[in-house]
């Protein structure tokens, strides 16, 4: 099995803040022939929604997680539900998919907002839910008068009238720094993503959902009308399998994703705790979630426990010399929009894998000439709220259920170009975002 980054990248999370706020999930290890209607790889959001709404319409469903639960993106990411998952414009989606493109992919956005919160309210898990909506931030005066000429756009396509900030707006509000105004969107909120994770691993087991980890899938091919999925220590048949991987994707798993998808490091570091003085001195004592509008974005929020977390894109390589220079250059990122803290100490560090695609939006739906064999991935570093909604929309599909989002999510993505070697087009790319960012 191939995978385009070096192993590290793979490795253990490394010191997560969220793994401390959650016991360990026992999933056991897979060591026997399990037969399944529906075998999911992957144990991340996308998977467990899958495995929760097919388990709920009585469907056997198991999961298969390479490593421990939550050990992907799901467990590592800012745990910001919110709109995204394409990173294609608005002209880009009429232009490929028709004139209405647009219109489908806002009300998908919403709709995997809505999903999440959905789900929370009903089973009224605790998941420290907070911040109203998402603030977006100008780092430079162009930025802000391109947020004010926006806001028809934005009503037109979410039928909601976002907020507009100017930088005095922003220090009363305590989202204060080097700004030159904002927007706050009222839609989508933060999460704890582990205890968001944990909750779905109990409401799927309850059921009846079978979740195993330390069970990477190492083989897969279809026999007898049946896929047969193997795993170090044991096997799951299953008439359909759903492949959740995102970012964490073999390359060979099955051939037909080879080159379709693009995994890019993001980072983030958290604070120790911050005291209501410190808070008042940098200017920041909101909850609200909040990025800035660079190309190479910045994404930060207070947690509720008084740390503050922030995080960035980059990081090419993941080999130790590569990852010591991100944490350097995250770490300045940190101290120069927010000096007041730079001497604060950071407790915690860690990265994960965003999943790019080449048409820039996710696929979710079958794939072709491949009886029974399916896939929802590729949301842009947006996973929170599409992944879930992804994982559902792939189960309503195998159930026959109305399917509200885009179809068009279900065309084969094209290949990146340059093969085993197509992390080089990131390099250009990042030094283009950076120039734009000036």
């Amino acid at each position: 099995m191939t995978r385009l980054f070096e192993p590290a990248a793979y490795g253990p999370q490394g010191p997560c803040y969220w793994a401390d706020t959650v016991p360990p999930q026992d999933w056991p290890q897979l060591e026997t022939t399990q037969r399944s209607d529906v075998a999911v790889i992957g144990g991340g959001f996308t998977g467990l929604n899958a495995a929760l709404r097919l388990a709920q319409a009585g469907t056997s469903v198991t999961v298969l997680e390479a490593d421990h639960a939550g050990w992907g993106a799901s467990g590592r990411n800012g745990g910001f539900c919110c709109l995204g998952g394409s990173k294609a414009p608005n002209a880009l989606l009429r232009n490929r998919f028709g004139p209405d493109a647009p219109h489908q992919w806002a009300k998908a956005e919403i709709a995997a907002v809505d999903h999440v919160g959905a789900l929370i309210d009903r089973h009224r898990w605790d998941v420290d839910k907070h911040s109203q909506g998402e603030t977006l931030l100008a780092h430079k005066p162009r930025a802000f008068e391109a947020l004010k000429a926006g806001t028809k756009d934005i009503i037109s396509a979410y039928g909601v009238t976002p907020d507009i900030h100017s930088a005095q707006d922003l220090l009363d509000k305590g989202l204060g720094g080097p700004w030159h105004g904002g927007m706050t969107l009222p839609i989508g909120f933060a999460l704890n993503p582990r205890k968001y994770h944990a909750s779905l691993t109990g409401s799927a087991q309850e059921a009846g959902a079978a979740l195993y980890a330390h069970s990477p899938a190492t083989g897969l091919r279809r026999s007898g009308g049946r896929w047969h999925v193997e795993t170090p220590r044991g096997r799951v048949t299953a008439d359909t399998v759903i492949l959740a991987t995102n970012g964490y994707s073999h390359e060979d798993m099955p051939p037909w994703l080879r080159g379709r998808t693009l995994p890019v490091q993001s980072s983030v570091i958290v604070t120790r705790p911050l005291t209501p003085a410190e808070q008042q001195g940098a200017g920041w004592w909101s909850a609200q979630m909040a990025y800035d509008t660079r190309f190479l974005l910045h994404y930060f929020r207070l947690l509720p426990d008084g740390r503050f977390l922030f995080g960035m894109r980059g990081g090419l390589r993941a080999t130790p010399a590569a990852q010591a220079r991100l944490s350097r250059r995250i770490r300045r990122s940190f101290a120069r929009l927010f000096p007041a803290w730079g001497q604060v100490e950071i407790t915690h560090e860690w990265s994960g894998l965003v999943c790019l695609m080449r048409n820039l939006v996710p696929f979710v739906g079958a794939i072709p000439d491949q009886t029974g064999l399916f896939a929802a991935l590729g949301y842009h570093g947006n996973g929170v709220a599409m992944g879930s909604y992804a994982g559902r929309l792939v189960a309503d599909k195998l159930l026959g259920h109305p399917v509200q989002a885009p179809d068009w999510l279900g065309n084969t993505p094209p290949r990146f170009p340059l093969g085993r070697y197509r992390r080089l087009l990131l390099a250009p790319a990042y030094l283009g975002a950076a120039a734009m960012d000036l």
